[in-house]
């Protein structure tokens, strides 16, 4: 059965994604779509507008076979680390193919960007170090080692989705993937897109929109499966909602107890007590703590841990492992079930279908980041949604 696999967020499921299962599936002529999909936060560090099993079942509508989850550990982290556990996941699956949406739109870029970077690799990373020391942002220091080697000359890689299409063929090269990589051109809309001009809009602008209560506009730009969940308010999440629990967090922990959070380094623990007190919501907290150094989507992702108590030891122990620690299925259809029957006797890694606590540590990770993030729902809510973690997965 020949597979094809797609890392995705789906924040939420639009046109745009509708159109890269299409094209995927063509490129590849596969049998089965693997979708690779972050949780309940994203990886610029913010919460998923729907929970995980909504999206999954939008997916699956669309079009997709199997959605697997990405792991907490892997999903909120800079692009390089996100890429490398969505490729290892792809690997271990043994999916054929990895088809990612680009401005670039073809691959020979990319490819020619990855052999400049591996014959430069020592200049790269020196240049990258020096530009780290000077107090920029870990990706301003990265651009300026690619402009200094080349590489700005070949792929733009200012663009999100050429950044991670970029780190997709790293990871896939540093880890040894049987998998083939290939790229097809994004549509219409730009990544930042704050409105909805027509059938294909950014997820972002349809966030946008929904939060102005936009719904007419919506409906041009998504499926009938999103729009419909969408329209339930008790499933939406925002920042916002999540700044008191934030709040509380910074207040009542010491600066040393902070330290331990992921991401939590170079003093900036001493930033977060000193502004939460001159702040009113979440969007003001992170005004006033950003810097140069410190970039919006970095400091997302650092409340992120901190709202979900996950520990540096804890991460960085697994993340500097290239070991993955297995393979969770959120969704499922006859054929993604049919996939995975032909899989599991290949799999070198543990497959689950469903979480439940002390299976693994990384898995208890990702019920903490669950648990945090039902925590704005009603208690009978939450205690709901908990369940479907430890339900089967979604099967249509």
């Amino acid at each position: 059965m020949r597979s094809c696999g797609i890392v995705v967020e789906y924040n939420p499921l639009h046109n745009g994604h509708v159109y890269h299962i299409q094209e995927a599936r063509k490129l590849t002529e596969t049998n089965c779509m693997i979708a690779v999909m972050s949780g309940n936060f994203m990886q610029r560090g913010e919460p998923a507008i729907l929970d995980k099993f909504s999206r999954t079942e939008a997916a699956l509508q669309a079009g997709v076979d199997l959605v697997v989850e990405l792991p907490f550990l892997y999903a909120v982290q800079h692009a390089d680390l996100f890429a490398k556990g969505a490729v290892a996941t792809l690997d271990a699956l043994g999916a054929d193919h990895l088809v990612f949406g680009s401005e670039d739109g073809t691959i020979d870029a990319f490819r020619q960007a990855q052999r400049k970077r591996t014959e430069k690799k020592n200049v790269f990373d020196e240049i990258l170090k020096q530009s780290l020391e000077l107090g920029l942002s870990y990706p301003e220091a990265s651009r300026t080692a690619y402009e200094k080697i080349g590489i700005d000359s070949t792929l733009d890689l200012h663009s999100p989705n050429n950044i991670l299409g970029f780190a997709y063929l790293r990871a896939a090269e540093q880890l040894h993937a049987n998998i083939h990589v290939d790229t097809i051109p994004r549509i219409k809309a730009d990544y930042h897109d704050q409105s909805i001009t027509g059938p294909i809009a950014s997820a972002t602008s349809i966030r946008s929109a929904q939060q102005r209560n936009q719904t007419e506009n919506i409906k041009q730009a998504v499926p009938e499966s999103t729009y419909a969940a969408l329209q339930d308010s008790k499933q939406l999440h925002n920042w916002e909602d999540y700044f008191p629990l934030l709040r509380y967090l910074i207040l009542t922990n010491t600066p040393a107890m902070l330290r331990t959070i992921q991401g939590m380094d170079e003093g900036l623990e001493y930033r977060f007590k000193r502004y939460i007190h001159q702040s009113v919501s979440f969007q003001q907290f992170l005004a006033h703590v950003k810097t140069k150094r410190y970039t919006w989507t970095r400091l997302q992702r650092v409340c992120i841990h901190l709202l979900t108590n996950s520990h540096k030891q804890l991460v960085t122990e697994w993340l500097d492992t290239e070991q993955l620690p297995y393979i969770r299925v959120l969704g499922m259809s006859k054929t993604g079930r049919a996939f995975l029957s032909s899989k599991k006797k290949q799999l070198d890694v543990p497959l689950f279908t469903q979480l439940k606590d002390n299976i693994h540590p990384v898995a208890d990770l990702e019920l903490q980041a669950s648990d945090a993030y039902y925590s704005t729902l009603s208690p009978a809510a939450a205690v709901a949604a908990r369940k479907q973690e430890i339900s089967p997965p979604v099967f249509v």
